[in-house]
């Protein structure tokens, strides 16, 4: 299982936003899609937490996100919408700072939609820490990090 390396905050690759994947780019793409499932699968293994991985923080700015939920699924070209006006607050982590904790806001509801790998139409409807995760993992596409969502200056917390 090849692995790669996991862009760290401060990185300025991270802060950039990511191009759209074209149909006839995909299957150049398969195997940094399969790099990114195996980083995820990895990462798990070393801090018992991990779901999902965005093309940028392994330094792909291209629109992916790779879910390990119940089955890995790729979002390619992932569009967000129908965001819900009820927010929680939730204690954010990312793979690109793992030991770091960070407070913010999200909204409850969303829908996402996408092409999967057969360059299929797909479109969920999601709460609570799906919701959370799809939201935290799109902003990377848009060079965002949780960091700058922040919900103050003291919404930080080392996690060990």
């Amino acid at each position: 299982m090849a692995v790669s390396d996991i862009l760290l905050l401060g990185n300025p690759l991270l802060y950039k936003i990511s191009e759209p994947v074209h149909k006839n780019e995909l299957k150049v793409l398969l195997p940094k899609i399969k790099l990114m499932f195996d980083t995820v699968f990895d990462f798990r293994k070393k801090y018992g937490v991990g779901r999902a991985i965005a093309a940028p923080q392994i330094g792909l700015l291209k629109r992916i996100i790779c879910l390990n939920i119940d089955k890995p699924v790729a979002m390619i070209n992932p569009v967000i919408s129908e965001l819900s006006n009820e927010m929680f607050e939730v204690w954010d982590d990312c793979m690109s700072f793992p030991n770091l904790l960070v407070k913010v806001n999200r909204h409850e509801k969303l829908t996402i939609t996408f092409r999967d790998l057969n360059w299929e139409l797909q479109s969920w409807h999601l709460s609570g820490d799906m919701s959370e995760l799809i939201q935290h993992e799109y902003d990377h596409l848009d060079g965002i990090l949780a960091t700058q969502r922040a919900t103050d200056n003291q919404s930080f917390r080392y996690k060990k």
